[in-house]
């Protein structure tokens, strides 16, 4: 490893995706390195700690998110002092690319992840997929996805109506079927809401010893921000990188939602759908405790009126 360095580089100062994508080929120079994966990806290596946070993330989402419009995975790594290879790509390309497969060919001939002492692929929804899939070259190493699809190839997930345009990339030549390729990996999380039907479904293909299902109720289809939101991430990507990573510390860090307006909101909805009055007088007593709005106290006098008729 060549850098000590602890700074936070930042790319607030771009105004347009042009610039953002030249500060980002210049903070590579000083971390690592930069380098565009065919037209429409980009790989950014910040070489640090013999500790490597591999992600794949959507870069129109790292520049609208604004503050220092860096990827997370980047974020997370440089302010711990670990090493970090962020894989950016422009549009729902779904890391479906063979300038991107090549780009992985080279790092697994060159050994560059056998370099490392701990590897983590972090991804979510779109990067959720390529981070389990593409874990299969660096064999040994821990997953964290976050919503992933197992594959949106129409003839094995017919039932997944999401993402239709997605169907038309290659899904069979290489890096295709999540659930087989993580099968060399040391440990798999595959973090979803259950009651998300297509999302339960992909999960529940993920299969053997190595793999723990997180299971987010009530996250919605979108654990990322939900868990961005609570301050969760971080901890969990710190926990994947260290190792220390497991369904008992999910579910203690997880405990945070009950303080959460809109999951709150969520289980005041669901309790109206799925259940009886004093299942929703007790969903808007608990979000009333953490957001006084007009609109659940209505709710809470209306199952409290309904409770009383009996």
């Amino acid at each position: 490893m060549t850098s000590d360095s602890r700074d936070l580089h930042s790319a607030a100062g771009a105004t347009d995706a042009a610039a953002w994508r030249a500060r980002i080929e210049e903070i590579g120079e000083e971390a690592g390195y930069a380098e565009p994966v065919g037209a429409r990806h980009l790989a950014l290596f910040s070489d640090l700690a013999p500790v490597l946070l591999v992600s794949f993330e959507a870069a129109g989402a790292i520049r609208d998110a604004g503050g220092a419009r860096m990827p997370l995975g980047y974020r997370i790594a440089a302010a711990r002092g670990w090493s970090s290879l962020s894989l950016m790509a422009e549009g729902a390309t779904w890391f479906r690319d063979r300038a991107l497969w090549g780009y992985l060919d080279r790092l697994i001939d060159e050994g560059f992840f056998e370099d490392f002492d701990r590897v983590a692929f972090y991804g979510a929804g779109m990067g959720g997929h390529a981070a389990a899939a593409c874990s299969v070259a660096a064999p040994g190493c821990t997953v964290l996805a976050l919503a992933p699809r197992a594959t949106l190839d129409p003839a094995v997930a017919p039932w997944d109506r999401r993402d239709l345009a997605a169907r038309r990339l290659d899904w069979r030549s290489r890096f295709g079927y999540a659930p087989d390729l993580v099968a060399g990996a040391g440990a798999v999380f595959v973090l979803h809401d259950p009651l998300q039907a297509p999302d339960a479904a992909h999960a529940a293909l993920f299969r053997g010893g190595h793999v723990t299902p997180l299971r987010a109720r009530l996250a919605g289809p979108d654990p990322e921000a939900m868990l961005d939101r609570l301050g969760l991430l971080a901890p969990l990507l710190e926990a994947a990188c260290e190792g220390r990573l497991s369904a008992a510390f999910f579910h203690r860090l997880w405990r945070a939602r009950r303080e959460d307006p809109a999951f709150l909101g969520r289980l005041v909805a669901r309790a109206r759908v799925t259940g009886g009055p004093a299942r929703v007088i007790r969903a808007c007593r608990a979000a009333l405790a953490e957001d006084d709005h007009p609109r659940l106290r209505r709710l809470l006098a209306e199952a409290e009126a309904e409770a009383a008729r009996g």
